[in-house]
């Protein structure tokens, strides 16, 4: 199997495709040959995004600024991806917070789980039947290594991503034999850039560089595992440990520790 054909009709969907692995996503299909529908909430620098790409690959691409979060601005969204030929959709928007669930906003936590999980589901329901219709059709699901394990002081973002790794794997059963890829992307820490040594957090200091993966190298390993079927990509040393703990270690043992790990970050806001 492979990703479908580009065509002149049909568009690659990346949520999330301001920054981060999102845009690289966009740009590595671009350079495939796919058109783009790009979503994030910051729409003046996927305008940027979107003339570049449109001149260096010669597609088409279009902007979609909305917050996904926000369940009455996915409604228009939802309802016109249901109508378009969407040939590859990459769920890639998310958010996260560090800390003691107690000590974090009601709101954005809310968020994070429509975000992270709710909208995830409602895109994939909205483009699924056309894939299936036309037997051909590709999924990523950005999950994570966090979603394997419980983690304290992350509680909210690793169970959003259990749903999406769950969700990612489940719906590839379903799908068996009709011509739609899913692939779950499970990664670890990702550097967009290298930061300056005076603002470095705590997780740039722990983890050596050499560990760290960047964005492009991501978008290219997942979307060749999305054309090759894969069930999962992780990639990584950090994030192929951080599944491997998850999946065979004794939570009781590996829960606090992880926990620990994160209070550190939370602290630093």
């Amino acid at each position: 199997m492979s990703l479908p054909t580009p065509n002149p009709t049909a568009r690659a969907v990346v949520t999330g495709a301001s920054s981060g692995i999102g845009e690289a996503l966009a740009a590595d299909l671009a350079a495939r040959g796919h058109s783009l529908i790009l979503v994030a909430r910051r729409g003046d620098i996927m305008e940027k995004l979107a003339t570049e790409l449109r001149d260096r690959h010669c597609v088409d691409v279009e902007v979609r600024a909305c917050d996904l979060s926000n369940r009455e601005q996915r409604v228009p969204l939802i309802e016109e991806l249901s109508g378009r030929e969407i040939s590859i959709l990459c769920n890639n928007a998310g958010i996260a917070t560090f800390g003691p669930l107690k000590d974090l906003d009601f709101d954005y936590e809310r968020d994070q789980v429509e975000l992270n999980a709710v909208a995830v589901h409602d895109l994939t329901l909205a483009v699924l039947p056309g894939m299936l219709n036309r037997k051909s059709g590709a999924i990523l699901m950005v999950g994570s290594a966090a979603g394997n394990m419980p983690i304290p002081n992350n509680a909210t973002y690793a169970a959003t991503k259990a749903f999406v790794n769950t969700f990612s794997e489940s719906l590839r059963g379903e799908l068996k034999g009709t011509g739609v890829n899913v692939t779950l992307l499970a990664p670890g820490p990702v550097r967009t850039e290298t930061p300056d040594p005076a603002d470095a957090s705590f997780l740039d200091k722990l983890v050596p560089d050499a560990l760290w993966i960047s964005s492009e190298y991501t978008a290219k390993v997942s979307l060749d595992a999305l054309a090759a079927n894969k069930m999962r990509i992780v990639p990584g040393i950090i994030s192929k440990a951080m599944s491997t703990a998850g999946q065979y270690s004794p939570r009781a043992i590996v829960a606090p520790i992880v926990g620990s790990f994160y209070s550190k970050l939370g602290s630093e806001k």
